[in-house]
């Protein structure tokens, strides 16, 4: 979730029965593999979806 303003390593608090979280840089880089694949993921990293 982009959160205007803030920082890597900053906390952001969503309030309520979200609570807070770190804010977290993105990953930069290549995607060139996850498209070879076709765009699909992996068994394992869907399987942390559920």
């Amino acid at each position: 979730i982009p959160v205007p303003g803030k920082d890597v390593g900053d906390t952001v608090a969503f309030g309520g029965l979200l609570g807070t979280a770190p804010v977290m840089r993105v990953n930069g880089c290549d995607n060139a593999a996850f498209i070879a694949r076709g765009g699909r993921i992996p068994a394992p990293i869907h399987s942390l979806r559920n």
